[in-house]
């Protein structure tokens, strides 16, 4: 809003005054919580980084072993093998508000307690290689689950902290400058009509006292001839 369009009144001055007030304290608290936010998505990102370090050597050692698995049994044996599972899991998904943004949280839990149920096979013929792969992938499912919800909520962070920068950049280098100089042409032109009141008002005040000062003089005149 340029300030050739401000209506230079009081009423407006304070209301800007106000104005300028609300914008800097939403930009104080704007700029305090994109800080937050870029520390909090920092350490998600450190966070995402070594879950997906530690998730793609636990697949890779779980392939190498299946793959092992493969050369010792038929591929009729390891099919029939991994066929039924016998462990089940169920994953509930939910949120939370991290600095008015919703995250995701997984939690997961198997059907039955036992940590040996991750095995579907007898282990009379079936290779070693292959319960080593399966307990692998079964140790990794955690640090997977973990690693889907940090980058998800990487990206929500990264979305949420734009957003906000946008705004701190709107408020710090348009509402707060253009409000302020909104102000100051309105208090300029307040003084300067104050100046111009208080010299037509000393107009009027030298104009009343020379028209003052003349009809004494016209008063006194005639006193003056009748005494000759």
């Amino acid at each position: 809003m340029s300030a050739k369009h401000v209506n230079p009144t009081r009423m407006e001055l304070t209301r800007l005054k106000r104005k300028l007030a609300t914008a800097s304290r939403g930009h104080k608290l704007l700029k305090d919580k994109r800080d937050e936010l870029m520390r909090r998505f920092l350490e998600l990102v450190r966070e995402n980084k070594a879950l997906r370090e530690r998730v793609e050597a636990g697949i890779r050692e779980a392939n190498q072993m299946l793959v092992l698995a493969g050369a010792e049994m038929s591929s009729q044996a390891l099919n029939v093998a991994l066929m039924a599972p016998k462990q089940e899991i169920y994953l509930e998904a939910g949120t939370k508000n991290v600095m008015s943004v919703d995250i995701p949280v997984f939690e997961y839990k198997t059907r039955t307690p036992d940590p040996n149920d991750i095995y579907s096979y007898g282990f009379a013929f079936t290779s070693s290689d292959l319960d080593m792969a399966v307990k692998r992938l079964a140790d990794v499912l955690p640090d997977m689950l973990r690693l889907a919800e940090c980058e998800k909520s990487c990206q929500l962070m990264a979305a949420e902290i734009e957003k906000t920068r946008r705004r701190v950049n709107a408020l710090e280098h348009v509402v707060i400058p253009e409000t302020q100089q909104n102000i100051r042409y309105i208090t300029m032109k307040l003084d300067e009509n104050e100046r111009s009141s208080q010299t037509r008002l000393m107009k009027v005040k030298d104009m009343m006292l020379e028209n003052a000062h003349h009809y004494r003089e016209r008063g006194e005149e005639p006193l003056a001839a009748g005494g000759n």
